[in-house]
C-alpha cells in the first residue's frame, strides 16, 4: 500500500470514503469540500492509502484546524473501505490490495494504523509536540447498537496502535430556539470584564475540585496558574466567538460567583465554559450561568441553536443542561495521547 497526502486530483477520488452519518466519519462530502475551501481542512493534513499498483483509494484520514492554525488540532475522519465490497471499475479495492490478516476488521484496522502513523510522524517532524486528538462523534445509545459498536471497534484499535490510548467520553447537548430563551432568575448579575487577568484568576480558582477532565489533568501537569493562561488564551485566540461576549457572575452585592463564556465554533454557537466558584457551589448558579449563556447567545448573537459538550462524568454539567431545555442528541469519544 502506499500512504501520502492528498492532491488537488484526488479530491473526487477520495469522496467515496466520506459516506454520510457513518460512525467515525465527521465530514460529508459537502463538508469536506467546504473546509478544504475554507482552509480547516487541507491536502498537507489529508492522508490517504491506495494500491501500489493503482486503483482507488480505500483508507482515508482528514484532520480538522483552523484556517489560521499551523498544524492540526483533531482527526476529523477516519475510513476504510470495507474489505467486502466489490471492486471499484478500474482496479482492486478492499482487502485484495493488503497483505494483512483476511479478517475484515483486522484489515481495517492495520490499514488506519498505517495511516495515523505515517501522518502523526509527518505532524512530528513538522514540529508538533504529541498527535492530534480524534474526535469520534457516537449516537447517544452506541453501546446497544452493534452496528455502532463495530464501526468504533477497528478505528480505536487503529488509534491505540498509532499514540492515542486515552479516551474520554463526552455527552453533546443541543438548544434551540422552538424551546424558548431561559429567563433570569434575578440571583445574580452579569458584567463584562475586559480585563483578561481577572478572567485568569477566576479560571484558576474554579480549577479547585473542577469535574472537566481536561482542565483537571491539564492542571495537575503544568499546575493551576499555567492551566488557566492557557484556558483564556484558547478561549480569545482559538475560539471564533466575540472576547466581548464574556461575562462574570456576581451577586447583588457584588461578590464574585462565577464566570459565563457564550461563543461559537466555525459551525455554530456553543456554550464555550462556565464555573462556579468552590465556595458558591452547591445553589444552582451553573443554572444561571447556562441560562445567561443561552440568552446572550439567544437575544444579542441571533443563535438559533446552541450546542454544548460536557464529560460524561460530570453529573450535575449534564443535569443543568437538561433543566435549561437542552437536548442530549449524541456522544463524543475522544482518543488522546497520553
Amino acid at each position: 500500500m502506499i500512504v501520502r497526502t492528498l492532491t488537488d486530483t484526488d479530491v473526487d477520488r477520495v469522496l467515496p470514503l466520506l459516506p454520510p452519518g457513518r460512525t467515525g466519519v465527521w465530514a460529508d462530502t459537502d463538508i469536506f469540500r467546504e473546509r478544504l475551501a475554507s482552509g480547516e481542512y487541507r491536502p498537507e493534513w489529508t492522508w490517504l492509502a491506495e494500491p501500489e499498483d493503482g486503483g482507488e483509494p480505500y483508507a482515508l484520514a482528514v484532520w480538522w484546524g483552523g484556517p489560521d492554525d499551523p498544524l492540526p488540532a483533531a482527526l476529523d475522519v477516519l475510513n476504510v473501505r470495507d474489505p467486502e465490497e466489490p471492486e471499484e471499475p478500474g482496479g482492486p479495492g478492499g482487502s485484495q490490495d493488503l497483505n494483512g490478516p483476511h479478517d475484515p476488521d483486522d484489515t481495517r484496522t492495520e490499514a488506519a494504523a498505517r495511516l495515523l502513523t505515517a501522518a502523526h510522524t509527518a505532524f512530528a517532524e513538522a514540529g508538533q509536540d504529541s498527535p492530534p486528538d480524534y474526535h469520534v462523534l457516537l449516537p447517544g445509545d452506541w453501546r446497544e447498537r452493534r452496528d455502532a459498536v463495530a464501526a468504533l471497534g477497528w478505528r480505536r484499535e487503529a488509534a491505540r496502535r498509532a499514540g492515542l490510548t486515552a479516551s474520554l467520553e463526552r455527552l453533546r447537548f443541543e438548544w434551540t430556539r422552538e424551546t424558548g430563551v431561559p429567563k433570569p432568575s434575578g440571583r445574580l448579575r452579569f458584567r463584562a470584564e475586559p480585563d483578561d487577568e481577572v478572567f485568569v484568576d477566576l479560571f484558576r480558582r474554579v480549577l479547585e475540585g473542577t469535574l472537566d477532565a481536561e482542565s483537571g489533568t491539564g492542571a495537575a501537569a503544568v499546575g493551576a496558574e499555567r492551566q488557566a493562561r492557557k484556558d483564556v488564551a484558547f478561549y480569545r485566540d482559538e475560539m471564533p466567538g466575540d472576547r466581548s461576549w464574556w461575562r462574570i457572575a456576581e451577586t447583588p452585592q457584588g461578590r464574585p460567583v462565577g464566570f459565563a463564556l457564550p461563543s461559537r465554533n466555525t459551525s455554530v454557537h456553543v456554550v464555550g465554559y462556565l464555573g462556579v466558584l468552590p465556595e458558591h457551589r452547591g445553589r444552582g448558579y451553573a443554572d444561571d450561568l447556562l441560562a445567561e449563556i443561552t440568552r446572550f447567545l439567544a437575544e444579542d448573537a441571533g443563535a438559533d441553536v446552541v450546542r454544548a459538550d460536557t464529560d460524561l462524568a460530570n453529573t450535575p454539567m449534564a443535569a443543568a443542561f437538561t433543566r435549561l431545555g437542552y437536548r442530549n442528541f449524541a456522544r463524543r469519544l475522544v482518543l488522546s495521547a497520553p
